[in-house]
């Protein structure tokens, strides 16, 4: 609809009548004004010229008048006779001159006594003259005529005159009665034109000619356009319009407008129906071999002219479309559900049960999958001919079936529509199983029963992506539903090529898994070592969505202590599992150098740097793999000391361990959590607690405590719960850990260790302060002695006095301050010698010629193992003596 006030645009019909009426009239106005002015001035000047040329001879004939002009003071006689006659006549001036035009009288005074401004010579030869001039007054028109004596010669010249402006202001009086009926047109031209204009919005509805003609033009295209038959009759029954599809339909003769219905050769019922005029909804006609579906509609509705309109649809027609559109539309579903349930998972069997189950009925009565060996492996299949195949899915309308079971490993016979379509990578359709004697080569038992069980169609279609061909999916047919056809193929390769990627990609995701799950398996702990200090059980559960870096180790320390490592490396794949390798081969060294916990989380975290700054610059450099880096990791490292039952700990962002007494109570030790590894600029703390005997220590990974469904706080009350039993052993507490904290769906790997602690008794520990003084060997040596006949240990007394004379003199000899010696019988017999230095000894090879040197070679020879390791207030020399 267009706005208001639209109707004086140009482009609107009304729009362009007033612009016409308002040019016409302003053409008339223009021309009746200057004509009126041209006529006015010609017939005032006219009339000027009589009337000053009527004034003129009056004055001039007047009595005295010539008398005066021979009298010795013309003008004192004539000037106010010609004021008086001016003012009484209404002319502009009247002027009495001489024969020679010199003035007598004047207007204005000044003039009086010069010559008269015109043409003198006619009126001097006796003949009145009227002219227009610009006198002295402005521009006039004057009449001049003689003055004669009694004796009829010229004495004298009269001149009577109207200036033009008085003529012209004649003219101007009458121009503003000539606009008003102008300005009074134009409103009726106006006022006309919106008249006009509101008949015509009404009839058009606000359109202008251009958009009449494009709607026509439209409405004219649509209407012969449209597949549905469209005719307009009038009031009488007389056809108007019959557009092309009512043509068609009704079989019209050529030129059927303005011919009645009845003329038209249409079945009767049809006729009778259309030239009734009635509302019509949807009723069905018999026209020929058509059946019509008739709509008719009154066109006197809202006072529009009487008649009616008749829509024909085609309702055969119709219906098969409507049956090809609902095929369409369930093949689109189909396709939009494969989309949706194939695939939910990471597992080739069962994406591949996905795609049997979703087009089983829908598609296909029976769908059978069959994979090549090597895709269950997580490997890349050869496109050959006779590979292995395993059949990893049969889902159909019935759980009783003749095909093979899943599991079933064959290979396919090359005349099998399988064996060609898994070489040519195409599909393949056999209508009649019955006559497909390549087919039946397969398995001719099987193959039999396929066929007396009622399956008569197959189509089969490679299993594709990526360029790789990974097995074949089978579609097969019941003799109750209509075989396949080749149209339908496309369908079974859109079902196929989507399935296919799904495959492939949990196929790739099956051989990274399997790497990955090696290489942490291969890095982790295989078995727990030996030592008596803490009885262990441990539990390691891999995240659902694939190999991360969590790990754990126990390793045995010198002086029958245990370390116990718990770590986690932040991410999932090969290369966290990588990078958990290097970090527990780490602390494997660094436990070597018998450092205590801060110190050695503080060489893991330059390690970390170290590896961060590798990746990279291996980024940097577009070398492969390169620039991950390591996004996060953690750690906790505890010593126990069964001697002294202290447990020394140290965190770098990992979770605190729990402490369980033996009587159940659960404590999280206040340990100072420390930066992650790789963060760098902060310290490590080492923090010690004492242990009671049959305590039990928890170290795990977050994944055990955090999950998205519940809070951090949460999950560490559950496992304060959990750990609250006394009396079980480690094993069954991490059983029961796990049954009770472990989230349902893990998203983190999980470690959890759990060591209870045992006790080295004081009949298994021996000491003895040793003066700085050679003499005092040969005095602990006997002491020695004694111990180990009291253990019972008299085979191991030669060696255990040859080391510790050896040990114990090089304390005296070099180092200073108290010097102690300690005997430990564990596993192995245990000699230590500490002093306040912090020297360490070094082996060395003596040559033949040297007096010593050759202590440490021989503590070296006889033990099993030997070290030094630092203590706060010096360092500790051991050497462990195998036991008999």
């Amino acid at each position: 609809m267009r706005r208001p006030g639209s109707w004086l645009s140009a482009r609107s019909v009304a729009g362009q009548v007033f612009l016409l009426q308002l040019v016409i009239v302003l053409l008339l106005v223009a021309a009746a004004s200057i004509a009126l002015v041209l006529q006015v001035r010609h017939d005032a000047t006219d009339e000027a010229r009589r009337r000053s040329l009527a004034v003129a001879e009056t004055f001039a004939d007047s009595p005295g008048v010539a008398p005066a002009l021979r009298s010795t003071n013309p003008t004192a006689v004539l000037q106010p006779r010609a004021e008086e006659a001016r003012r009484e006549s209404g002319v502009d001036f009247i002027v009495v001159m001489d024969r020679n035009g010199i003035r007598y009288t004047h207007p204005l005074p000044d003039r009086i006594g010069k010559r008269f401004v015109g043409n003198i010579s006619g009126p001097l030869a006796g003949r009145p003259l009227t002219e227009t001039v610009q006198g002295t007054i402005g521009e006039v028109v004057q009449a001049v005529v003689p003055v004669t004596d009694s004796r009829g010669h010229v004495v004298g010249l009269v001149s009577s005159g109207l200036t033009v402006r008085k003529v012209s202001g004649l003219a101007d009086r009458q121009v503003p009665l000539l606009l008003g009926a102008a300005g009074a047109s134009l409103a009726l031209a106006t006022g006309g034109t919106a008249l006009v204009s509101r008949r015509l919005r009404r009839q058009t509805h606000g359109l202008d000619p251009a958009d009449l003609t494009r709607m026509y033009e439209h409405h004219d295209a649509v209407l012969h356009s449209v597949r549905e038959g469209v005719l307009i009759l009038d009031g009488d029954g007389r056809l108007l319009l019959a557009n092309d599809e009512a043509r068609r339909l009704l079989e019209l003769p050529e030129y059927p407008e303005g011919r009645a219905v009845t003329d038209l050769g249409l079945e009767p019922q049809t006729a009778e129906l259309l030239e009734s005029g009635q509302v019509v909804t949807d009723e069905v006609l018999v026209a020929g071999d058509r059946l019509l579906a008739v709509n008719i509609r009154t066109t006197d509705r809202d006072g529009g002219p009487a008649g009616s309109v008749a829509t024909l649809r085609d309702s055969t027609e119709l219906r098969a479309l409507s049956g090809r559109a609902e095929v369409a539309q369930k093949h689109l579903k189909l396709l939009y559900d494969a989309s949706v349930e194939i695939g939910t998972t990471l597992d080739v069997a069962r994406t591949a049960q996905e795609l049997a189950q979703v087009a089983v009925e829908r598609f296909a009565d029976f769908v059978t999958v069959d994979l090549a060996s090597p895709v269950l492996r997580g490997e890349e299949p050869l496109a050959v001919s006779g590979i292995e195949m395993c059949r990893v899915a049969v889902r159909g309308i019935s759980d009783e079936h003749p095909f093979y079971p899943e599991g079933t490993r064959f290979s396919f016979v090359s005349s099998t529509p399988q064996a060609s379509g898994f070489g040519s990578g195409q599909a393949v359709v056999e209508p009649d199983l019955r006559e497909a004697d390549g087919w039946r080569a397969q398995d001719p038992g099987q193959t039999g029963l396929v066929v007396a069980y009622g399956v008569r169609s197959l189509v089969t279609v490679p299993l594709r992506a990526r360029g790789v061909l990974l097995g074949m999916v089978s579609f097969w047919r019941m003799e109750k539903r209509a075989p396949f056809e080749d149209d339908e193929v496309s369908l079974a390769e859109e079902l196929a090529s989507h399935a296919a990627v799904c495959i492939d990609n949990a196929r790739r995701y099956t051989r990274e898994h399997t790497m990955a799950v090696t290489l942490q398996h291969s890095l982790l702990p295989r078995a727990l070592p030996e030592q008596s200090a803490l009885d262990v059980a441990y539990r390691y559960l891999p995240a659902e969505s694939g190999v991360g870096g969590d790990w754990f180790d126990v390793i045995p320390l010198p002086g029958a202590r245990v370390a116990l490592v718990v770590g986690d490396v932040v991410g999932h794949g090969l290369h966290a599992a990588a990078t958990m390798g290097r970090l527990r081969t780490a602390v494997h060294n660094f436990s070597t150098l018998d450092l205590p916990p801060d110190e050695i989380l503080s060489h893991l975290d330059d390690l970390v740097t170290r590896i961060d700054q590798e990746e990279d610059a291996a980024g940097l450099e577009g070398v492969e793999g390169g620039g991950e880096g390591i996004t996060g990791a953690t750690c906790l490292y505890a010593i126990y000391d069964p001697v002294t039952r202290r447990c020394a700990m140290a965190r770098a962002g990992h979770p605190p361990p729990a402490v369980v007494a033996p009587d159940g109570t659960v404590e999280f030790p206040d340990l100072p959590a420390g930066p992650p590894l790789g963060l760098g600029g902060l310290p490590f703390e080492t923090a010690e607690v004492e242990l009671a005997e049959g305590s039990q220590l928890a170290l795990y990974t977050d994944g055990l405590i955090e999950d998205r469904s519940r809070e951090i706080d949460a999950g560490l009350e559950l496992l304060r719960e959990a750990l609250a039993h006394p009396g079980r052993t480690p094993d069954q507490t991490c059983a029961d850990v796990l049954d009770a904290v472990l989230p349902a769906r893990p998203a983190d790997d999980i470690a959890l260790i759990v060591a209870r602690t045992r006790v080295l008794g004081a009949d298994r520990v021996a000491g003895w302060d040793v003066p700085c003084d050679p003499a005092a060997v040969a005095e602990v040596r006997a002491m020695v002695i004694r111990k180990l006949a009291e253990w019972e240990l008299e085979e191991t007394a030669f060696t255990a006095e040859l080391v510790l004379s050896e040990l114990i003199t090089n304390a005296i000899r070099y180092a200073a301050g108290p010097i102690r010696v300690q005997l430990l019988r564990d596993r192995n017999l245990i000699c230590e010698v500490s002093d306040t230095s912090s020297t360490s000894p070094h082996l060395r090879y003596a040559a033949t010629t040297d007096e010593g040197g050759r202590g440490l070679f021989l503590v070296a020879q006889f033990a099993e193992r030997w070290g030094t390791r630092y203590t706060a207030e010096g360092k500790v020399i051991w050497a462990e003596l195998a036991l008999p």
